[in-house]
């Protein structure tokens, strides 16, 4: 795997790129650039690019039901049409940290939304962890966190996997049938540069952990053994996404933001959307079927 080299398709120049997902009906890539309140698509088949602009800070962007999207747009779960770019407020969160905002998102295979939010000044530890099933309710599943990163889930379901980028750990948690955590230990710290953000989980079991600052991406056993890593020409990247028809193809999401001037000029590609091939392939894109409306 280090001999992959990561390609910028889109040097789109994001403040904070982040949560790329691949749209298999669409053959394109959706992702968001939080800071700068917008949502992207690219097109693996033609390169064509499209972006709108979102009302707040987005963090994520997921697959929804009838061709739309549930996003985590600072201070709620909206519904965006990307036909008529609108967003429609779905459910409040958190409305009593004004300070707070949505950052990570994931939807298991059985559809379920699980996010994450943080102190948007990056401070207080008033972050926390819910997940959003057929009840409708949002349910914290964990809290403590000043900045919230991933969440993801083994190929089994059995496992969630949850970052925290400030301490540079990330966790790992059992799954009930329920949705119910429990087990909460450390799956990994972070040695070297760099802060834990996004991660993917492949095929295999193998979390793959995108890293803030440290200019690559670890590749982990189910075990929390280092086992890989891919370098990238930029300091911050931030999140991945297994995509094209086989799966292998990663796209990965950077970042501008904390860059100075010179490091800048230095990595004319910080901000990009990169892609690089895998031997190993991803997991599905799950759609997000919990009740939101």
């Amino acid at each position: 795997m280090n001999s992959m080299t990561p390609v910028c398709v889109w040097p789109v120049a994001a403040a904070l790129g982040e949560g790329p997902i691949w749209r298999a009906s669409e053959g394109a890539v959706y992702f968001v650039d939080i800071k700068k309140r917008k949502l992207h698509r690219f097109s693996a088949a033609t390169g064509e690019t499209r972006t709108w602009d979102a009302p707040a800070q987005t963090g994520f962007v997921l697959p929804y039901a009838d061709d739309t999207f549930v996003c985590g747009v600072q201070g709620g779960l909206h519904r965006f049409t990307p036909s008529t770019g609108e967003f429609e407020l779905l459910k409040h969160v958190e409305s009593e940290f004004q300070g707070n905002r949505i950052n990570d998102g994931y939807a298991d295979a059985r559809g379920r939304l699980w996010f994450g939010t943080m102190d948007d000044a990056e401070v207080d530890p008033s972050g926390a962890l819910y997940m959003v099933g057929d009840s409708g309710e949002i349910v914290q599943r964990d809290s403590g966190y000043v900045i919230t990163n991933g969440p993801a889930m083994s190929p089994d379901g059995s496992t969630l996997y949850h970052g925290d980028t400030v301490k540079r750990v990330v966790y790992a948690f059992d799954v009930a049938s329920d949705g119910t955590l429990s087990g909460k230990r450390t799956f990994t710290a972070i040695s070297g540069t760099g802060y834990p953000d996004g991660m993917a989980v492949d095929a295999q079991g193998y979390v793959w952990i995108a890293l803030f600052g440290g200019a690559r991406i670890e590749r982990y056993s189910p075990a929390g053994v280092l086992v890989d890593q891919i370098a990238f020409p930029c300091s911050n990247v931030t999140k991945l996404a297994f995509g094209g028809d086989d799966l292998c193809t990663v796209y990965a999401t950077t970042a501008r933001k904390g860059l100075s001037q010179a490091q800048l000029s230095e990595q004319p590609s910080a901000g990009g959307l990169f892609t690089f091939r895998s031997p190993v392939k991803g997991q599905t894109q799950a759609v997000c079927t919990a009740v939101l409306g």
